[in-house]
């Protein structure tokens, strides 16, 4: 078992690779998956997005340590264990980020990373169905598009940001973020379009194309270079040899683990589990980041919900009507429509964002308000509170020890707060008087500061948005684990490409820049100049000095 090009983790840094990697047919490529197959209707179909994350079959189940200012409770944070990563388990939501974001990260150090270098990617490996013409990709392999937003909820929710003063916005993924308007998906002619199936599926058709399945132990180094990865396959462990490169594009959780294994890390810690240091690197686990969120819930006056199709019979019907058809409420996950609002007046980019939702519902499906009802999914997505992914043990069988901090900066209170505040007045628009009843959660009796504290203390989740462990900085920050061409600082022949080297969490969903990171990676690991930097200016609000909105 050997390849140029050795891949561990097949999620949607690691299938953009793969692609890319094999395209002109003169490397060969290995990708090393420790789950398995995506194929079933349960991870396909868009509206079955709560099952996949909640089978340990697909999720690598993992759970955070108490959290000290969430009332000690383990936080859920899954990652695909599967073809296509977490991009099959995920919500299917597209979203690139803030031009910000990335001019952020080359102030960071990551030169050559800024929204004018990775804009042309966006644009390579988007197929934009609507999008903002000269802004949005219309051939690349990632297929993505908007709802048939026929529910009239998804209306009375933008129409509801423009009555309260907040602008719209045709395409957030185009020059305009901000504003209210129509959420896009990550599905094609029905069916969740995954990193897997639009990128690794095309890519094993090619004969230099191979997935190994088994659990990545340790990236194999000797004499300062990377020259494979020890592999457990049924049992069993073996060497898969990398002839130029091992990439590691694992997740958040599983890239530093695997580095530390690996005895790339902070010397004292790998020394403690008694594994030998090979290059001591403090920022491998460090710097981890999230977004969090919380569900804000209102009854519905009027039987327009997605409610009536909640009983086992109804989802059954909708299900056999996708089967048969690709059609109907199951190719849609029901993210319709959406917002990106600035928080205070003097910010140059949003932090507030919001997933609308026709039904009053929790991510696993479960604890469905009793009655008809819809939601927004709202948090603030930038958050200073910085947590650190370490090793439970030298067992690369064990789950690694994740720590986020969450809110353990005052301003994450200041902001969820407002979060709660601004939604009230959202919801109590004109928009919403025909559809506007009872408020479930929080709950009309939650106003003061300590009241609303208590609540998010209880109720704030994790929206699945990990990153940083890995960071990306210049050769001379002892805090930076990759270069900006992605290879690990201090060892040869091995890079890190997923989420994990983002130097700060991008505003807004992680997998379009996670699958851009696999895009621009393959390029530099090829050797190729990058794609020409853009000219292009987003729009700026010029209100933006004097006003929220």
């Amino acid at each position: 078992m050997q390849a140029d090009f050795v891949i561990i983790g097949s999620g949607s840094a690691g299938s953009a690779m793969a692609y890319r990697l094999s395209e002109d047919g003169r490397h060969s490529v290995i990708v090393i998956e420790a789950g398995g197959t995506d194929y079933g209707p349960f991870i396909q179909m868009p509206a079955a997005l709560a099952w996949p994350m909640s089978m340990k079959r697909y999720n690598w189940g993992y759970l955070s340590e108490p959290e000290p200012a969430l009332n000690n409770r383990r936080i859920t944070a899954p990652r695909g264990k599967v073809l296509g990563g977490s991009s099959s388990i995920n919500g299917l939501v597209y979203v690139r980020g803030h031009a910000e974001d990335y001019n952020r990260w080359e102030e960071l150090g990551a030169q050559g990373w800024a929204y004018a270098d990775v804009l042309p990617y966006f644009k390579r490996m988007e197929h934009s169905h609507g999008g903002e013409d000269g802004w949005r990709g219309t051939d690349g392999p990632l297929h993505v598009q908007r709802g048939p937003v026929t529910n009239p909820l998804f209306h009375a929710f933008i129409q509801a940001g423009a009555q309260a003063g907040f602008e719209t916005t045709q395409d957030y993924n185009g020059s305009k973020q901000e504003g209210f308007g129509l959420m896009e998906q990550t599905i094609f002619e029905g069916r969740r379009w995954s990193a897997s199936n639009a990128y690794l599926r095309p890519a094993m058709k090619r004969k230099n194309v191979e997935i190994v399945y088994g659990l990545a132990q340790t990236v194999v180094i000797e004499n300062g270079r990377a020259v494979g990865v020890e592999i457990l396959r049924r049992g069993v462990p073996e060497v898969v040899t990398a002839n130029r490169e091992v990439i590691v594009a694992a997740s958040s959780f599983n890239s530093p683990k695997l580095l530390m294994l690996s005895g790339i890390g902070p010397a004292e810690h790998l020394k403690s589990l008694g594994i030998e240091v090979k290059v001591d690197r403090p920022g491998v686990g460090a710097n981890l980041q999230d977004h969090m969120e919380f569900y804000f819930q209102q009854v519905s006056t009027k039987p327009v919900s997605l409610y009536s199709w909640l009983p086992w019979f109804w989802q059954g019907v909708a299900g056999a009507q996708w089967l048969m058809t690709k059609g109907g409420l199951g190719a849609s996950n029901q993210f319709e429509a959406c917002a990106f609002l600035r928080s205070e007046p003097g910010l140059k980019q949003p932090d507030i964002q919001y997933h609308f939702l026709p039904v009053a519902i929790s991510y696993d499906g479960k604890a469905a308000a009793k009655s008809h009802g819809f939601q927004v999914h709202v948090g603030y997505n930038l958050s200073k509170s910085r947590g650190a992914v370490t090793l439970r043990s030298a067992d690369p069988k064990d789950d690694p020890l994740i720590r986020f901090n969450y809110m353990s900066h005052e301003e994450d209170w200041i902001k969820f707060r407002h979060c709660v505040r601004l939604t009230r007045e959202i919801f109590n628009q004109k928009a919403f008087d025909d559809y506007r009843g009872p408020e479930i959660q929080p709950g009309e009796k939650v106003q003061s500061d300590d009241e609303i504290d208590a609540f998010l203390r209880e109720h704030l989740e994790s929206a699945y948005h990990p990153c940083g462990t890995c960071r990306m900085g210049a050769k001379d920050d002892r805090q930076a684990v990759v270069d900006p061409e992605c290879r690990v600082i201090g060892v040869e022949g091995v890079r890190v490409a997923d989420s994990s080297i983002f130097p700060h969490v991008t505003y807004g969903n992680l997998n379009g820049p996670s699958i851009m990171t696999g895009e621009k990676a393959a390029d530099h690991i090829l050797g190729k100049t990058p794609l020409p930097r853009s000219n292009q200016e987003p729009w700026v609000n010029p209100r933006a000095a004097l006003s929220d909105r």
